[in-house]
């Protein structure tokens, strides 16, 4: 498996991934540039977790027009494994790869700390590895991580099993307090429908090695490697006409260039 981690200025979880996978489990990682517009062959796009362009205007959003996107939206349309941690999944939704949005904490502080998480779905390219209701603990660290989205999207998301990850409890239950951020329905992470893309508040790759003293997120990487070694999600050689119509339009939209 070759992992492609995409840098922003203003990444600073970009080497947490590379040695979650490296070191992790042994395979490779290479850095995708925010200008570049080759992904290098990568079976699995990573976009890591951190401050893009300082978070101005709102988190994610001017990350979302960097050129690197063009592909990473063209390899997310077109099956391509793609995995968007904290500043990651801002970026997919506001690329509207993913539905909703992430908004200031409701606290408006930001958190830093480990969290309770389930697994509310364990049969997606990224979660192979656990047991659906697997209860994990792994660490936040943002100011705008609250989960909003219009009540029919949520309930669309519920019903798809699309919510992968939920804040919860010691007892694994979804409780008020167990919410870092305000989330709706204490939503954690949510994948598309077609399940080749997620988005995660939590940092997997910070409890991914044993020197950490935990591995809980390891699972994550574990998975992707399995669905690659199955030949999943794997990127067609040419998107169809309107994927590449829309990741065009998107970017050349913006006037983004730095």
């Amino acid at each position: 498996m070759k992992v492609g981690i995409v840098r922003f200025p203003g990444s600073n979880c970009d080497a947490d991934v590379y040695r979650a996978v490296t070191e992790g489990l042994g395979e490779r990682a290479t850095y995708l540039w925010h200008k570049s517009t080759d992904l290098e062959g990568v079976d699995v796009v990573v976009l890591p977790g951190g401050f893009s362009y300082g978070d101005y205007l709102r988190a994610g959003a001017i990350a979302r027009f960097s050129p690197i996107m063009r592909e990473v939206i063209d390899f997310a349309r077109a099956g391509g494994l793609t995995l968007g941690i904290c500043n990651g999944f801002q970026v997919l939704c506001e690329a509207h790869l993913l539905p909703g949005a992430l908004v200031r904490n409701r606290n408006l502080r930001f958190r830093c700390h480990d969290v309770g998480l389930r697994v509310e779905n364990a049969a997606t390219p990224f979660t192979s590895a656990y047991s659906e209701g697997d209860l994990l603990h792994i660490p936040i660290a943002h100011g705008e991580g609250q989960f909003v989205a219009e009540a029919p999207t949520l309930d669309e998301l519920e019903a798809e099993k699309l919510v992968v990850f939920r804040y919860v409890d010691r007892r694994g239950d979804a409780t008020d307090a167990a919410n870092p951020n305000g989330s709706a329905r204490n939503i954690a992470g949510i994948t598309n429908a077609a399940g080749n893309i997620l988005g995660l508040m939590p940092h997997p790759e910070r409890h991914s090695l044993s020197v950490l003293g935990n591995t809980d997120g390891l699972g994550v990487f574990q998975s992707l490697l399995a669905a690659v070694s199955r030949g999943s999600g794997r990127r067609k050689d040419d998107a169809p006409p309107e994927t590449r119509k829309f990741a065009a339009g998107a970017v050349a939209g913006a006037g983004v260039s730095s």
